[in-house]
């Protein structure tokens, strides 16, 4: 008779054989050009689309991060990040994705996003597309190493096997489908994969919801708790050395709320600016085959988006109200999916669930280091170095760089005490404050220049940096995200540069025109 972990193992397995076997069935399609291996030769439709963006966004992330931020301090910041990410999730869809997928056509057909905007812009010395490229090497790097994290603490927590060794499993798994089967098959098993977690999501959050014995139960335990269930106040977990402490009678120590004021509120909420420089969901509107789709994938993203983040946050809250004192660690409590998930499934349910966690890591993982790779192959080795490199060196060299990303991104990733939410926020800040003002301004307004673009992008980046390391560790007003700053001192600086430097040129005006023009139906 197989034991639990085994049947939890066999269903997982199974369900990794499914993603492999799309990864073979899009290899010879993927190796046939760079652009079907890298934007899929702008063929896929509304769904695929809707939840590939949606499903490569959210990672494990949705799934353990957010789960263990509620967890940890109660709802505040929990539902007002979901909150945020919500409402940046409809406004990118209402407002960038059609105007992007046709730019970048028009654009000189444009298939990654520094190739976007240094054709928007015709520049000649791609400053600009090496300035992008590089920072979505490096922040790719590191959101990659967060998916890795997200499947060590996964694999360790369910089969008692050392962290790191289950790390790098999990990345060679990754790297493997992504290399043979390039964005086709990264897209059709996001899609897969969306289905997956929504589904684990629910059923998950109806059983803890049971077995915690109803709404009205979970309330009356949890307002126990100072600022737990609180949307202006948070908890604070009473510790020492890192470690929450208990009473004599094990329950866990809380001291007194803390305020979660205006200015904390929207830092918190400032979480939807990052989508619109996130190149994983960015990618997936310019590879829609039919932009008039984009309407109904909106509307399957939001519906999705709306109910996956409101579940996520759910079950860390019940979680708390289930098993109050068997995490005592901010990173531990990023285990309560996976541990009412195999409490309340049988084991062979319980894998399927499990493998949620698995699809939302790898319909991520597979997203990076696909944009991380091409980041450098077309537009650093192809557009600088070897500008006369035919499309099978390019696309050999996309794999290569993949391999080495992943590499890099598992020395990141070595150690098993990260915390997820953590990781993910400085870098999904580094692409919002990169990226998103930057793009905004290219898509609706023409008077942006290149050396605003510039400016743009190395003073958002830069603040990132800047605000994270530096200024939010002396606290006070400087403990904000440093997304919200960053993308501010972006948009300043585009504005400011583009008016003093010298207006675009008139087949510049013109594209964007015509983009406009094509956006709008006329």
């Amino acid at each position: 008779m197989i034991g639990e972990k085994g049947q939890i193992f066999i269903a997982m397995i199974l369900y990794m054989a499914v993603v492999i076997g799309i990864g073979l069935h899009y290899a010879r399609r993927a190796g046939e050009s760079s652009s079907n291996y890298l934007i899929g030769g702008r063929s896929l439709g509304p769904w695929i689309t809707a939840m590939g963006a949606e499903a490569s966004d959210m990672s494990g992330w949705l799934l353990m991060g957010l789960p263990g931020v509620a967890y940890w301090y109660g709802l505040s910041d929990a539902v007002w990040t979901a909150i945020g990410l919500l409402i940046g999730t409809y406004l990118n869809w209402l407002f960038v994705s059609k105007r992007l997928r046709n730019y970048t056509v028009i654009a000189g057909n444009s298939i990654t996003i520094p190739d976007f905007f240094s054709n928007r812009f015709k520049e000649n010395k791609k400053v600009l597309m090496t300035i992008a490229a590089f920072f979505i090497l490096v922040f790719f790097t590191v959101y990659a190493a967060s998916c890795l994290v997200t499947m060590g603490k996964l694999f360790s927590t369910l089969f008692d096997i050392k962290y790191q060794y289950m790390m790098i499993a999990g990345a060679i798994f990754v790297v493997c489908y992504t290399y043979i089967g390039g964005f086709l098959a990264e897209s059709a098993s996001d899609f897969m994969q969306g289905v997956v977690m929504f589904f684990s999501l629910v059923v998950v959050l109806i059983a803890g919801t049971t077995a915690a014995g109803g709404i009205q139960a979970i309330m009356e335990n949890v307002q126990q708790i100072p600022g737990f269930f609180e949307f202006f106040g948070i908890a604070q977990p009473t510790m020492a050395e890192g470690i929450q402490q208990l009473d004599a009678g094990g329950r866990p120590l809380f001291g007194d709320a803390a305020p979660y004021g205006l200015l904390t509120v929207i830092s918190t909420l400032s979480w939807g600016l990052g989508y619109f420089g996130m190149p994983q969901v960015l990618l997936k509107f310019m590879a829609i085959k039919n932009p008039q789709s984009l309407k109904m994938s909106r509307r399957i993203a939001t519906v999705w988006c709306a109910i996956s983040l409101f579940a996520a946050v759910s079950i860390g809250i019940i979680g708390r109200s289930l098993y109050p004192n068997v995490f005592l660690t901010q990173s531990s409590a990023e285990n309560i999916f996976i541990l009412i998930s195999t409490s309340f499934f049988i084991p062979i349910i319980a894998g399927v669930v499990m493998a949620g966690i698995l699809a939302a890591t790898i319909s991520s993982s597979d997203s990076y280091l696909l944009i991380a790779a091409s980041a450098f192959s077309k537009n650093i080795f192809h557009g600088l170095l070897k500008k006369d490199a035919s499309d099978k060196t390019i696309l050999y060299c996309t794999r290569i760089t993949l391999l080495v990303i992943a590499l890099l991104s598992m020395v990141i990733a070595l150690d098993e005490n990260s915390v997820i939410f953590t990781v993910v926020s400085f870098a999904w800040a580094g692409f919002g404050a990169t990226f998103g003002p930057a793009m905004i301004f290219s898509l609706f307004w023409k008077r942006m220049t290149r050396s605003g673009a510039i400016a743009g992008m190395l003073s958002g980046g830069g603040m990132v940096f800047l605000w994270k390391l530096v200024l939010k560790p002396m606290g006070g007003i400087f403990g904000i995200y440093e997304l919200f700053p960053a993308f501010v001192v972006s948009c300043i600086f585009i504005i400011i540069v583009s008016v003093l430097s010298r207006e675009p040129e008139e087949s510049i005006v013109q594209e964007f025109e015509a983009a406009r023009q094509v956006s709008s139906g006329r």
